[in-house]
């Protein structure tokens, strides 16, 4: 077994299944796919990808598994489902999942067709691994997909220390190593007995899957705050937010004339770029060299009505249209971007308490602290040119039924 050395876990070992399904043009291609994605126009120094993400997910399963009594064929599904969870991005990742869901009717957890028939579906056949269950896992099924994709997943240890790293800033600073050594499984049903520990899944704990051990309450605790400061410092800062609405806004265009969708979900970040420029240039060209609309509007959620929060895309595009057409700019010109309302998955970590399996939002008051703060960061953002900010934002007003008091020309 051969290691692979990486900036946040020093020396990460490789198996032959893991060795071989690394050289598949599956994960080859995330090599391509920058992991903050329009973050990195705020943070320079954010170029870190997908691919070396992947490996770090990889390896933190790797040490979880090594506490967790799996058996080895459990062990080797979950290190490939691990090492595969990304392969399901569209390029810029996050930033078009909205457009995979729109054209394709997936998410980029539902990985089985994008296996299918791969050279990494062929590298899990050869290993004795299938590939139908490796998808399963990605997606947060099965007893150990908690591991995979859950509240406490070893894929949001990894890209808080990572982001953090890469970033420079302090914020998402967790024990990973602790984390990944106090999970256990649980078994489902009143009063089970966790294969592990010997504790009792009471009340509150749900089915089968994974729990910190007793005394991590605080451990898990820290991951709902450190996940929190990322989102209010990095992942939702209001120019990558911008830069996000603007490449969503371009990707639907290109789209529209005339791109395959199955084209588009297999392109990295700087296909996509190039596409634009070509196809779309007006934004193409303003997301490439970071010169992006501004916030015409920038309103919390206690002054914008309910019927424009969470707006689904071609309502916001139609609110935009309705913006841009009171303000006598052209509709490419302006964008509402109104977000779901916050939540956070980490509230309902599985944590042992007394010998009872419990959620984390049972039984810690951090959680309804940093439920208010993702409440009061929210925001409703219009954008537009520098030069037609303050039209519209009037007009948003206006079309919107925000308040005079809302921020405008931020």
């Amino acid at each position: 077994m051969h290691a692979i050395k990486d900036s946040v876990h020093d020396h990460v070992p490789v198996t032959p299944l893991a060795a071989d399904l690394l050289d598949t043009p599956l994960l080859q291609r995330l090599r391509h796919i920058k992991q903050l994605s329009t973050v990195r126009l705020v943070y320079p120094s954010a170029s870190h990808t997908r691919f070396e993400h992947s490996l770090g997910v990889y390896h933190l399963a790797s040490r979880a598994l090594e506490h967790l009594d799996a058996t080895d064929e459990e062990a080797r599904h979950v290190r490939a489902a691990a090492l595969l969870h990304d392969v399901g991005h569209g390029p810029y990742g996050h930033q078009t999942e909205g457009v995979l869901v729109r054209h394709l009717d997936r998410t980029h957890d539902e990985v089985a067709d994008v296996l299918a028939g791969s050279a990494a579906a062929d590298a899990l056949r050869a290993h004795d691994v299938s590939p139908e269950r490796v998808a399963g896992l990605v997606d947060g099924r099965g007893p150990l997909g908690d591991l995979v994709s859950g509240a406490v997943d070893v894929d949001r240890m990894d890209y808080l220390v990572r982001d953090a790293h890469h970033t420079g800033v302090p914020y998402g600073t967790i024990d990973h190593e602790r984390l990944v050594r106090e999970l256990r499984r649980v078994d489902g049903g009143g009063g089970s007995e966790s294969r592990t520990t010997g504790t009792a899944n009471g009340a509150g704990g749900g089915g089968d899957g994974l729990a910190l051990a007793e005394g991590n309450v605080r451990t898990a605790e820290a991951l709902l705050v450190a996940r929190g400061l990322m989102n209010w410092t990095v992942y939702r800062h209001h120019v990558s937010r911008v830069a996000g609405a603007m490449l969503e806004l371009a990707a639907e265009r290109l789209l529209a004339g005339g791109l395959p969708a199955t084209a588009f979900a297999r392109m990295a970040d700087h296909d996509l770029l190039v596409a634009l420029r070509d196809r779309v240039p007006d934004l193409g060209r303003r997301i490439e060299y970071r010169d992006l609309y501004k916030r015409a509007v920038w309103a919390g959620i206690d002054a914008v009505p309910e019927a424009y929060v969470g707006l689904p895309f071609e309502e916001s595009r139609a609110a935009a249209r309705e913006v841009a057409d009171r303000a006598g700019v052209e509709p490419t010109q302006v964008v509402v971007d109104a977000p779901s309302p916050p939540t956070f998955r980490e509230s309902g970590a599985r944590v042992v308490v007394d010998g009872a399996v419990r959620r984390l939002a049972d039984v810690s008051e951090l959680v309804s602290a940093v439920r208010a703060v993702e409440r009061d960061q929210w925001r409703l953002g219009v954008y537009a040119p520098a030069e037609h900010r303050a039209v519209v934002a009037d007009a948003a007003v206006a079309v919107l039924g925000l308040p005079d008091r809302v921020a405008r020309h931020g």
